[in-house]
Order: C-alpha cells, then structure tokens, then sequence
C-alpha cells in the first residue's frame, strides 16, 4: 500500500537545497530548468501562460537545451495560439525539431491552439481540470502551468520529484501521480511550487538515476537512501 514513509525537516531540506543551487548555479554557469527560464524571459507579458505551456509540452522526454532552443524558436513565430494555428502542423513540427515526438506535439499544439481559441478566447485557462482535457496534457505539464504561468499552489512531481521522493523515503510509491497524491499530504503548501525546481536540478547534477553522488549530498541527513545499491 502507498505511504508516506518518514516526515523530515522541510524546513532544513528547502533551505538546504536552495542554498545548494544557488551556489551551484553560480559556480556552474548552468541555468534553471529550461521551463523556469521561459516563464522568467515571459515574465512581464500577458503572453506569459501559452509560453509556459508550450515550453512544457516541448520538454516531455526532451533535454533543457534543446527545450530551451525549441521554445524560442516556436514562441517567436508564434507568440500565441492563433499564431501557432497560421503556421500549420508541418511548420509547427519543424520548429519544434529535435524535441522528442516533436511531430506528436506538434499535433497536439495545434489542437490545444484551436480549443483555446475556441473555448477561452484565445488565453490557456487557470484551471487543472481544464488543462487535463487539452490533448498532451497530463498532471506533470497542468501543474507546471499553474504553478510556473499562474503562481498558483501545485506540486509537479516529473521523473526527478518521483524518484528523489521515494529514494529519500519521504513517500513509497509506484507513479508519479501517486508522488503527487502523498507529497500534497505530507508537504507543507510553501514548498508546493518550489520542489520541482529544486528536485530537477538536484536530480540532474547529484541525485541521478545511477550511482547517484551520495557523497555530495547536502540532505544526506534526511534520505534513507531506499533502492540506492551504488553511489559515488
């Protein structure tokens, strides 16, 4: 049965891992997760939710650079739905390359313009239940428009979240979707929007998938390490 496993210290994780990754990303030169970044360059513009969303739907089992790259491309020709729907779904499609399924997506942009347009007047709605219906659009995309776009309380749980919540024992679970389930359980809601950044950073630079980098770990303190069989 799916449980919450043990309750640490949010307070001293949170503040642990955003010191990390200030330091990190000043040492690095790296930048945050390719999504973050879209919704900081849109910050300013009412134009800021369709970036974000398309951004998202670009990520899906796709590399920040290339995401990043992608994004700009697709959002530059068309900085809005109507835009998108103009170009087609060939050009769509090759703006999108070399995104993973990126002429899946392609289609699915397409589709979600002419639904936007057609049933909220052009603006990609604040709403989870409502991103859910849009095609491609699943928990881990919804959440991140609502947290990224709208600065609403969501928690995206992404292969990082996942995997990083259940080595730690902070939960014991299957899916992502049951991550989710027990993260907005156990979590207090001021960390809802912050632990996928963190996490994906976390997960891509110290926490990885493989003989993660134990030895590096500033929350060593507050993981049990479950399923961890090699380290470095």
């Amino acid at each position: 049965m799916n449980r919450k496993e043990r309750t640490p210290d949010w307070a001293a994780v949170f503040r642990a891992l955003e010191t990390w990754q200030k330091h990190f990303l000043a040492l690095s030169g790296a930048d945050v997760p390719s999504v973050t970044a879209v919704a900081e360059e849109h910050r300013q513009e009412p134009d800021k939710p369709w970036a974000v969303l398309v951004s998202t739907i670009l990520s899906l089992r796709t590399k920040d650079e290339v995401t990043i790259r992608t994004s700009r491309a697709l959002l530059e020709k068309a900085p809005g739905p109507r835009e998108l729907l103009k170009l087609g779904e060939q050009e769509t499609a090759r703006l999108a390359y070399p995104a993973g399924f990126y002429r899946t997506k392609a289609a699915n942009l397409q589709k979600i313009a002419a639904i936007l347009i057609e049933q909220y007047k052009g603006k990609v709605p604040a709403d989870m239940d409502a991103l859910l219906a849009l095609p491609g659009v699943g928990r881990k995309t919804a959440n991140l428009v609502i947290t990224e776009a709208f600065d609403m309380d969501g928690i995206c749980v992404d292969i990082h979240v996942h995997r990083i919540s259940n080595r730690t024992g902070w939960v014991k679970t299957s899916e992502p979707d049951e991550t989710e389930t027990l993260l907005r359980e156990i979590l207090p809601k001021r960390y809802w929007k912050r632990i996928n950044g963190l996490l994906v950073l976390y997960g891509q630079n110290i926490c990885r998938p493989v003989s993660p980098f134990c030895s590096r770990c500033i929350i060593t303190g507050h993981c049990a390490r479950q399923g961890v069989e090699k380290s470095r």
